[in-house]
């Protein structure tokens, strides 16, 4: 694992210097927005039902491959691994997310680099067939 880490830290994250063994990911880190509040108030379950529509619809569409909350109730509230074409799509489509736009998250988005295989690759076999549980 040492090995493993020491070779990513190593690599160049240019796609054109990319190993062949390699494909990027996007990996997203949702904080707590300027708008966070842990009140329990209607509005706060009306983004939060439309934030986690927003992530079964990203999985649904071969976009969001995993996601997350953390659990320890600090400033990182969760994270979201994209497969995407580009950066920039992957960033738009975590900013489409409601808790996002209503400022109760904010997202910060940064390029990947996985080995080729570990993780669901929605871009190459398509999106998923099976329901998230």
């Amino acid at each position: 694992t040492a090995l493993l880490l020491a070779f990513l830290l190593a690599v160049p994250a240019a796609a054109a210097e990319m190993p062949p063994n390699m494909t990027t990911y996007f990996f997203g880190v949702l904080m707590k927005g300027p708008k966070w509040s842990a009140k329990d108030t209607p509005e706060r379950t009306k983004i939060q039902d439309g934030h986690m529509a927003h992530i079964q619809a990203m999985w649904k569409a071969g976009k969001l491959v995993l996601a997350g909350p953390l659990a320890d109730d600090g400033n990182w509230r969760g994270v979201l691994i994209y497969r995407t074409k580009t950066l920039e799509e992957a960033q738009r489509l975590a900013s489409d997310d409601p808790a996002v736009k209503a400022s109760r998250l904010v997202v910060t988005m940064h390029p990947w680099m996985v080995e080729r295989g570990v993780l669901p690759d929605p871009l190459e076999n398509g999106p998923p067939t099976v329901e998230p549980k």
